[in-house]
């Protein structure tokens, strides 16, 4: 199973219904493909940075799914037919999970085990140096 992040942009003249209508579609569609959607994030209504088919708004969404490129396929082929989608993109993260991964172990090989630094009360107690 390989990990895909899918983001889209849905006209803002959908209703709030329509829409989780649509993103419960896609969720059935990729577990249909035997993939798993694990988050939904709907990040509401922004607008966008330029004019596209006529919309200055859209309702971004972004998916995190667990499945092959079978169901990733079927996503962007229901994207590009469905009128209310102005904009999709799909990233396979899991190459970069797995990198990011590998530099944090060599990391946490690389630090030296530090000793534990004094207690500030401990400091508090001793006295204070002498002025020469």
């Amino acid at each position: 199973m390989r990990n895909y992040e899918v983001v889209f942009i849905a006209a803002p003249t959908l209703t709030s219904e329509e829409l989780d209508g649509f993103i419960n579609h896609i969720q059935t569609v990729v577990e249909s493909k035997n993939g798993k959607v694990v988050k939904v994030d709907n990040w509401g209504k922004k607008s966008l940075a330029y004019k596209i088919k006529r919309f200055r708004e859209g309702y971004y969404i972004v998916l995190s799914i667990e499945g092959d490129g079978g169901a990733i396929a079927e996503l962007e082929r229901r994207f590009r037919v469905t009128d209310y989608i102005i904009r999709f993109i799909s990233v396979r993260i899991d190459e970069d999970l797995k990198r990011s991964e590998k530099i944090k172990s060599a990391r946490r090989r690389k630090i030296p085990k530090q000793t534990p630094a004094p207690f500030p009360e401990d400091e508090q107690n001793q006295a204070p140096p002498l002025a020469l």
